[in-house]
């Protein structure tokens, strides 16, 4: 097995971490690596382990076993705060947006910013107006326009806008593009470009291949609770990938590992 050097440490590395609930096994020492500046794509059936390991990172579930770095360093996420504080957010399929509350208001809420007794309206604006103009989000009529009237791209783009505007380092998206029209999709595929571009280490959880081989640039794949998978893109074929999906290993000329590259 060929190993390719990794140049720096990676945002975050997990290590066997293990998961159960009750009699059921939901994850078998888990390695992953989640390097900043790149898009890792966590790929594997329905009930592969994919949203409880994305639950264990964000602080939702905590692993039996195994070991986070942070920046190098061991670190201990027992709560979605403690996730926060590190600088991982997490965009859920559902995007927990309210529809009764405007841009400014969905991306500021909980987190208002207060002048005195009062909302720092002008403040909130320009915060909001300056993260979506970061991420390159430019089909909004105005951001103080109701959640409800946007287009799924469009509230797709407002949750990462929310998620990334808190000094964020690691963002992990959930079925992003699940539901959308052919030019929504492009924005939202463009949007996590623009995430990787400014230096973010971005986890995307998708069955859509099409998707996964236009935006990431490493694979990771999850089958039955195992990593049986975790290569550059550049080592895999659409087949492969589904190969590791459906059966844990691939006859393909890929490389594969279930460990991370080192």
């Amino acid at each position: 097995m060929r190993a390719m050097a990794e140049s720096t440490e990676p945002l975050l590395r997990l290590r066997g971490i293990s998961k159960h609930f009750g009699a059921v096994q939901a994850l078998y020492g888990v390695d992953l690596d989640l390097p900043a500046g790149q898009v890792t794509a966590l790929c594997g059936d329905n009930g592969a382990g994919k949203s409880v390991l994305t639950k264990c990172i964000a602080g939702i579930h905590q692993p039996d076993e195994g070991e986070m770095f942070w920046e190098g360093r061991p670190v201990q996420i027992r709560t979605p705060n403690d996730a926060a504080n590190l600088g991982i957010e997490t965009v859920y399929q559902d995007l927990a947006l309210a529809d009764n509350l405007d841009i400014v208001q969905n991306m500021f809420l909980g987190r208002e910013r207060l002048s005195g007794i009062f909302l720092n309206e002008d403040s909130m604006e320009r915060a909001a107006g300056e993260t979506l103009a970061g991420l390159h989000v430019t089909t909004v009529r105005s951001i103080r326009q109701p959640v409800a009237t946007l287009s799924g791209g469009q509230r797709q783009a407002v949750a990462v806008a929310k998620a990334v505007m808190w000094n964020s380092k690691l963002v992990m998206l959930d079925e992003p593009t699940a539901a959308l029209g052919v030019a929504q999709t492009r924005m939202v595929l463009d949007l996590i470009k623009s995430l990787k571009d400014h230096g973010l280490a971005v986890m995307v959880i998708s069955h859509n291949l099409n998707d996964v081989f236009e935006v990431a640039d490493r694979i990771a794949v999850l089958r039955l609770g195992r990593m049986v998978a975790q290569e550059p893109i550049g080592n895999f074929d659409f087949q492969s990938v589904v190969d590791f999906m459906t059966t844990g290993t691939s006859g393909r000329d890929v490389m594969t590992s279930g460990a991370p590259s080192n």
